[in-house]
Parts: C-alpha cells; structure tokens; sequence
C-alpha cells in the first residue's frame, strides 16, 4: 500500500487524464448527452455572431459602394391624420432646385435629382413589380451605379423625354430569359412603351431594400407620362443626392445646401424646413452601432444556453460521483490522494466542455456557411468568436466540475467503501 501511495503522488497529468478519458468512454450515451447543452450554447454564439458579422459586412460594403460621401435631400414629409406620410410625400422639391444647388454650392461636385414610383413593368407575358426611378443625366456618378451592357440615355433624350428605360439585374431576371439580349427589347410601364437601351450593374441590396430592382428613365419622362407635372415651380421631384469632393466635407456642403433651399423656399427658421438632409456616412454609422448592439444582445440571450449546458455538467458529474462512490473508496485505500481524486473529476468535467465546445464551433462554422451561402451575405468566422467558444467551454467545464470534484475528493475511503 506504502508503494502505491507513492506511485499516485507521482500520478502525471497524462495519467489522469487518460483514467478521465476511459471513465467517459465507459458511458458515452451519458457523456454525449451531457456534452449537448454545451453544443448548443457555442454552436449558437459562433453562428449567430458570425452571421451577424456577415451580415453587417454585406451591408456595409453595399452602402460603401453607393458613396460615404453623398448627401440626400428628400422633400418634407406629408401629415395624414396627424400620422407622418415619410420622408418624400410632399412636393416640396423640384428639378430647379438642384440645378441652383449644382451652380451654387461649391462643395457639391455631382449633383442628381430623382423622382421614383412603385408600378408595374410589363414584357410580353411576363410583369414585374419594381421601383421607377426618373432621373438626370449624373444619376451614375452620384449613385455609383454604371451601365453594364448597353448604355444610359443622353442629353437629348432626356430633353425630348424619350421612351427609353435602362434596367437593374433583378428586372432583367424577372423580365427576360437568360439567354436573350435585354437591349433594344420593348417594355411597358403603365400604358407605356418604353425602349431598354442598358441594363445596370450588380449593387446588391442596401439593408432592406434591393438596389437592383429598378427601372431608370428620364426624369421628363416621368414626370410627364408615369406622374404628371404636379408643381407649380417647375417639375415636382422625390429628392436630391448630392456628392461632395469627400466625406469630410459633407458637412461643409450640407450647410450650403441647407442655406441654398431656405432661401429659394423663403424659410427663416431651421425648425420650419420643408425639406430633410441624410448624411450617407453617419447612415453608416448609426447602422453599424445599432447592429452591433442588437448582435450583443442576441449572442448574450444564446449563452444562456452555455449555462444551461453547465447546469447539466454539474448535475451529471455529481450522479457520477454518487455512482462511482465505491470506485473512489478503493482507490482511496490504495493511496489515491484527494487531490488526485479531485484532478480527475476536474478534468472529466473540462474534457466534457472542451470535446463539447470544438463539435460547437465546428457546428456553428457550418451553420454560417449555409446562411452566408442560402442568403448571399459575407462568410465571416472571426478569429475572436473560436477563442471565445474555446474559453467559454473550459471556463464552463471547470465551473461546472469544481463541486462535483471535491464532494468526491473528501470521500472517506471507510464510508465510501461501505456502499452498494
């Protein structure tokens, strides 16, 4: 007995680990079940902020790419019922004011008014319910957005107010076959003939709504045949972008636009515009923070879980003990120390966690390949998030082992060895 309390003093760590390891295996239904909440937990904090990342990535790089350094001006908002109509339901804007801002206002360099509807495009016996946009000739530059194929009207065709319509890919996905050519077909927009001259390039979506699900004619033409003329200023329109040389003078040409239109519209205090300036950075910004919380929160409801799974560990661990009274009170009068008793327990309890938080990870990694793939987001697995998963399992496992271990660890051998 003397040797062997001198053999277990110098029982190694891989020693005990490898009793832990065969104590598992032993009743692996019982190990895979108490491993469960533990892979649920991280599987869900891996997927959900990698999603979350994903998604945030995706939407920003589409913002990006429309221009931080555009400013929009929408017309002011209609009341109905005392309930706000948005931004844009009132015709408070027209085409004369952004040619007063383009020849004003010295930090705009490109400057485009739109004005949009929602109506339905038809091709044959095909029909697609889309946005209509009427614009002018520095839409593309302002928005960032170019023809792929064919091209956009010109400078005589939005004078005459020609029936001629560039299309997105969304509508041209809806529209057409893909193996026939869009330019030069005939589309009709509320009675309308109109001729597809061009069809956009890819942008993606812009949070919610899909920047490649639009039609694009001249802004005579829209307000002529699809709206009407509607203001007694000239032609009535939706808003203004506006492109500054920079995103760090948006500022500058924000206040010049804001003094250019009080003025056209004789409005003396700020409180009364008629009118509503975003800035496309701060949109940005303010996006990425209330995503960003709404992922904390969503991550902090899944670790819920994590502590579920250690509530489980815990429970398990002290059946284990219960079971196993008989076992630990032979090893004991063998010469099996506490602490040797307390080891083991300890490391069964992290190899749970561990073994439990990699198939999580892996689990988690997965499942945002298939949302990233399914809904067409950025595929995005931060190195932070799988060192998280890691700590939060080990740090569970020890949690969830610590009582467990040392109700076995102070087991007297005598007692012990009296039970069934």
């Amino acid at each position: 007995m003397a040797l062997f309390k001198q053999r277990s003093d110098r029982v190694s760590t891989w020693e005990i680990s490898e009793m832990a390891i065969e104590a598992l295996w032993s009743n692996k239904l019982r190990s895979g079940l108490t491993m469960l909440g533990v892979i649920i937990g991280i599987a869900s904090t891996i997927g959900i902020s990698s999603i979350g990342q994903g998604i945030q990535k995706s939407t920003s790089d589409s913002i990006r790419g429309l221009g931080t350094d555009v400013l929009q001006v929408m017309a002011g908002a209609a009341q109905s019922g005392g309930v706000s109509q948005g931004q844009g339901s009132l015709t408070t804007l027209n085409w004369e004011d952004a040619q007063a801002i383009a020849e004003q206002a010295p930090g705009a360099t490109v400057v485009s008014a739109f004005l949009q509807r929602n109506t339905q495009v038809v091709h044959g016996e095909k029909n697609t319910s889309t946005t209509v946009y009427g614009t002018d000739l520095n839409y593309s530059q302002a928005r960032n957005t170019f023809p792929k194929m064919g091209r956009f009207f010109n400078a005589e065709e939005l004078k005459s107010a020609a029936s001629v319509a560039v299309i997105a890919p969304t509508v041209q996905k809806n529209l057409f076959p893909a193996n026939v050519d869009p330019i030069g077909e005939k589309i009709r927009i509320q009675g309308e003939i109109y001729e597809v001259i061009g069809v956009m390039e890819v942008k993606g979506s812009q949070g919610p709504q899909d920047r490649d699900d639009a039609v694009y004619i001249p802004l005579t033409s829209m307000s002529a045949r699809i709206v009407g003329n509607n203001s007694l200023m000239g032609i009535s329109i939706n808003g203004i972008y506006i492109k500054g040389r920079d995103e760090s003078q948006l500022e500058i040409v924000k206040f010049q636009v804001a003094n250019i239109l009080r003025l056209r519209h004789n409005i003396d205090k700020p409180e009364n515009d008629d009118f509503k300036i975003t800035n496309q950075a701060d949109i940005l910004k303010t996006f990425n923070t209330i995503f960003g919380l709404l992922t904390t929160m969503i991550i902090a409801i899944a670790g819920i879980s994590l502590v579920v799974g250690g509530i489980g560990i815990a429970n398990i661990m002290l059946v284990s003990v219960v079971e196993r009274t008989r076992e630990i009170g032979i090893r004991k009068a063998l010469g099996a120390t506490d602490r040797a008793i307390l080891t083991q327990f300890l490391t069964e309890s992290v190899i749970i966690s561990l073994v439990g938080g990699s198939i999580g990870i892996i689990l988690g990694i997965g499942i945002t390949f298939v949302s990233a793939t399914g809904f067409k987001f950025a595929f995005v697995v931060s190195g932070n998030a799988i060192g998280i998963g890691f700590g939060l399992s080990t740090a569970v496992g020890l949690l969830a082992g610590v009582i467990p271990a040392k109700n076995a660890a102070k087991l007297d051998p005598i007692v012990a060895l009296r039970s069934d």
